[in-house]
């Protein structure tokens, strides 16, 4: 099925798609470092993003109405920076919030599904009306803001169009949710807002993919029946004692159903350790030992037999220590390219370029591959069945 795929980014989201059937027959990302991601990684035989269609510059300027009825899916991730936790929490006042440009290609284009995503900040209590006026939009793309509205008086007319039952023109069904990418087998505690909206003259039901992986299922597997620890090779006398998760794999009482959440030990352990392993790090890409790491209130690293924490990529770029490893010793290390790469669930042939800070940068503000992956599958086969 072909797409479109906007705010590109490193690629997470849309190689997630392309796993999960679609091919984009145009990609948009304006950040330089970015685009040379992609550009490196289209020059390896097999790569996935080989045939991407690759458009460095400002969506605002790309016209997308040569696309009308032509592509099956529109995705992207529109700048997070003015709904992020940790950035200034600006919203509709600051100039990088695209998803206007984000609706306004649905609106041109006319895909047959969209998919966007967001930080978790968007769903902040300060946000909720502009929450609640972008899904608006979302659903109906062509009752468009005009020349010197304001947007809460936008906000009032989509809300009047939405409850007068009105129904012509281009119109969306949207499912929108909060995502933990960990109860999705990623190795890392990620919560993203997804968006996925069918147009109404599709009439399949949709709702999003099961949540396999829980905690509960990750707590016995290491303080119940020990198999996490057996996995991994780890010597009796080295697990860690820990009588909370003892007690509470004692109240589970039997194994919890489903599949344990997946920790930073299951996505690197087979990589060698680049700080004392160096020769063999070197032979693997972007694995490099970056010194320097340090642990201080608020940034204490990920432990190693938990999923990550929520990797960012910091106001200036330069990540903060969630990006750190957390070494049962209590020791502190950054994760290397790659760990963050795995931890992001891409794939180790994925090569990310440019310096440590800014190839950090770009893992920090992906999606992870696997969860757009997860729910690529079930909108694409929810099209295909629908065709």
């Amino acid at each position: 099925m072909k797409s479109i795929e906007l705010f590109a980014g490193a690629g997470g989201l849309g190689i997630g798609l392309h796993h999960a059937g679609f091919h984009p027959v145009k990609v948009v990302e304006r950040d330089a470092y970015c685009c040379d991601t992609i550009r490196e990684n289209q020059k390896r035989v097999g790569s996935v993003v080989t045939d991407w269609v690759l458009e460095q510059g400002d969506v605002r300027k790309v016209d997308f109405r040569a696309y009308e009825g032509t592509v099956d899916l529109i995705s992207g991730g529109p700048p997070c920076q003015p709904f992020s936790m940790g950035g200034k929490h600006k919203a509709y006042d600051d100039a990088r919030d695209m998803f206007p440009q984000a609706i306004r290609a649905v609106r041109e284009a006319r895909p047959r599904a969209f998919v966007f995503e967001n930080v978790k900040g968007l769903t902040r209590a300060s946000f909720q009306n502009y929450f609640e006026y972008i899904q608006l939009q979302m659903r109906h793309p062509e009752v468009v803001a005009r020349q010197g509205e304001d947007w809460t008086d936008h906000h009032v007319r989509l809300e009047q169009h939405e409850t007068s039952g009105s129904r012509d023109g281009l119109h969306y069904h949207l499912v929108t949710r909060l995502l933990n990418a960990a109860n999705h087998g990623v190795p890392q505690r990620r919560e993203r807002v997804l968006f996925v909206g069918f147009r109404s003259d599709f009439a399949e039901e949709w709702h999003f993919p099961k949540e396999l992986h829980s905690a509960e299922a990750l707590i016995w597997d290491q303080y119940g029946d020990g198999a996490y620890w057996d996995r991994h090779r780890v010597a009796k006398k080295d697990r860690p004692d820990n009588p909370a998760l003892k007690a509470r794999a004692a109240r589970l009482g039997e194994k919890p159903a489903g599949l344990p959440w997946k920790t930073v030990r299951d996505a690197i352990a087979d990589l060698p350790d680049p700080e004392h392993q160096p020769d063999k790090a070197r032979g693997v890409a972007n694995h490099r030992f970056q010194p320097g790491a340090r642990s201080y209130a608020g940034h204490t690293g990920s432990p190693l037999d938990e999923p990550a924490k929520t990797l960012k990529a910091g106001v200036h770029g330069v990540p903060g220590g969630e990006n750190m490893l957390l070494k049962p010793s209590g020791e502190v290390r950054y994760f290397t390219v790659r760990e963050s790469a795995r931890l992001q669930t891409f794939p180790d042939d994925y090569v990310f370029h440019g310096s440590w800070s800014e190839t950090m940068r770009q893992l920090g503000n992906a999606v992870p591959v696997r969860l757009a992956e997860i729910v690529g599958r079930d909108v694409e086969r929810a099209l295909r069945f629908a065709a």
